[in-house]
């Protein structure tokens, strides 16, 4: 009897652990995505993420296109500032039109103004300046000049063995050379002056040939000069000392916390992945390798029988739009992708356009507070290393450019072109979505250290590296991407008028 009985017994518990096993279990993450959503934002260890509406699960084809990429775009940037260093830079030649401008305009500028302008004796900077420079490399203008200011009469005389490619300014660098200021008749010196238009080469070379200082001197060119000496020397100055005390004053604003709050970050549902899409594959790969080979034929086409200004003009400006172009598509079609039930009032991109006063004095103060850091950087880096070259090929062409249409495409290039599409890639996208991953700060400069690099240029790094700091900070301090704009326009504008007047 006992033994039935623990038979039986035996047998319940089986049907018991069979129906135990029987009965499906819960899934932990799907009882939590179950629970009331007041429940969830109550759980410290919940982690909720906002809808993206695209799916998390990345396309094979897509990873191995982003890995490609990658790889191509590393390998052309690399190549690109290691190139940079065989180009010569911007420096001298703005420093020597800079000198040229000083003395050009030297007898116009008022006493009280021309320590602060003009610094030490215009003329033996110039020609210091000039004798750094190997003989090869002086143009026909700058060997005319060279061999009007030198004051040992030898090495003057061995400057008559430059070859020069205009026989008229042969003749006139010949008389300065050889002829004695004594020796020279009035009719002649009048006779080789006409022989240039250039109203500092006049100038000088009267001046050598035995001319008084007033019968050489030019008054309307010389105070012509003087303005734009002025401008193009005394206001960034000015701007200089305003954004230095700007900069202090947000400082001390920063350490007493008296700092409004940034706004949220509002960026695009794209990952990482979409990111190298854009930049390597758009920006680099199709921008800068691909789409050239289809433009240089057609601008080859349009500017035959133009002048070389004109010609430049519309090679820079048609090559900027074919460099935008394919990642602005590829932009375009992500932000297609997404679901338009999650864009936010002002966009994905945050331009929030109104007001648009308060854009433009945003724009603004941004720029005159990073112009100091900018400046000191590019102090800092020719003091202890030495001017690395690599400047970008479109400063040497505005300043040597004379051709008003030339002009009115290189601005629009420079000034609205590249501010609106590289703002609208570094800060308002890339920026934006690596501040998810990275955080803020992080975002702020992986997008600056990207926005340096795309620029090929290994001596504006540095300079440039602070530029894509400041612009980051701007865009997260404001919450709209139009201040970054207005910013980054007034920096290529300014840089760009000073180049104007001093090339002219």
């Amino acid at each position: 009897m006992a033994n039935e009985e623990k038979t039986q017994g035996h047998r319940y518990m089986l049907k018991e652990r069979r129906h135990r096993m029987s009965v499906p279990r819960v899934n932990s993450s799907s009882a939590v995505a179950a629970l009331p959503t007041r429940i969830q934002g109550n759980c410290p260890l919940c982690v909720t993420s906002p809808p993206s509406g695209r799916s998390t699960a990345a396309s094979s084809w897509k990873v191995l296109l982003a890995i490609l990429s990658l790889v191509l775009a590393t390998t052309i940037w690399a190549l690109g500032l290691v190139d940079s260093f065989a180009k010569p830079s911007v420096a001298p030649a703005l420093s020597l039109e800079q000198q040229e401008l000083t003395l050009l305009a030297e007898p116009q500028i008022p006493p009280p103004l021309r320590s602060l302008l003009l610094g030490t004796d215009a003329s033996d900077s110039l020609l210091n300046s000039l004798r750094q420079i190997p003989l090869e490399r002086l143009d026909d203008r700058q060997k005319i000049l060279f061999t009007a200011l030198e004051t040992d009469p030898e090495h003057r005389r061995s400057l008559q063995q430059l070859d020069l490619e205009s026989s008229d300014l042969r003749q006139l660098q010949r008389a300065l050379a050889e002829g004695d200021k004594r020796n020279v008749s009035a009719d002649e010196r009048s006779r080789l002056l006409l022989l240039t238009a250039d109203p500092l080469t006049r100038r000088l070379a009267c001046e050598a040939l035995g001319g008084d200082e007033e019968s050489c001197l030019d008054q309307a060119l010389a105070t012509r000069a003087a303005r734009r000496l002025v401008i193009s020397g005394l206001l960034p100055l000015l701007a200089l000392l305003l954004g230095g005390l700007l900069l202090l004053r947000h400082l001390w604003q920063l350490l007493r916390r008296r700092l409004p709050s940034w706004p949220a970050l509002l960026a695009p549902p794209l990952g990482v992945l979409d990111m190298v899409l854009l930049v390597a594959g758009g920006f680099v790969v199709l921008g800068e390798v691909l789409m050239p080979l289809l433009v240089i034929p057609i601008s080859s086409a349009l500017t035959r029988g133009l002048s070389a200004p004109l010609t430049q003009g519309i090679n820079v400006f048609l090559g900027y739009v074919a460099l935008a172009a394919p990642p602005l598509l590829i932009l375009r079609q992500q932000l297609g992708q997404l679901d338009r039930a999650q864009r936010p009032p002002q966009g994905w991109l945050q331009w929030r356009i109104q007001p648009v006063a308060r854009a433009l004095l945003q724009g603004g103060r941004g720029w005159l507070m990073v112009l100091p850091p900018v400046v000191l950087t590019g102090w800092l880096i020719t003091r202890v290393i030495g001017d690395q070259g690599g400047s970008n090929p479109l400063l040497e062409i505005v300043l040597n450019s004379q051709d008003p249409l030339a002009l009115l495409l290189l601005s629009l290039t420079a000034v609205v072109l590249a501010p609106l599409f590289e703002e609208t890639i570094f800060r308002g996208v890339l920026l934006p979505v690596l501040g998810q991953s990275l955080g803020r700060l992080g975002g702020v400069l992986v997008s600056a250290l990207v926005f340096a690099v795309a620029h090929l240029s290994i001596g504006e790094l540095a300079p440039l590296l602070v530029l894509g700091l400041g612009l980051g900070l701007l865009r997260l301090s404001t919450g709209r991407l139009l201040p970054c704009v207005v910013m980054h326009a007034l920096w290529n504008g300014v840089t760009f008028l000073n180049l104007v007047l001093l090339g002219s």
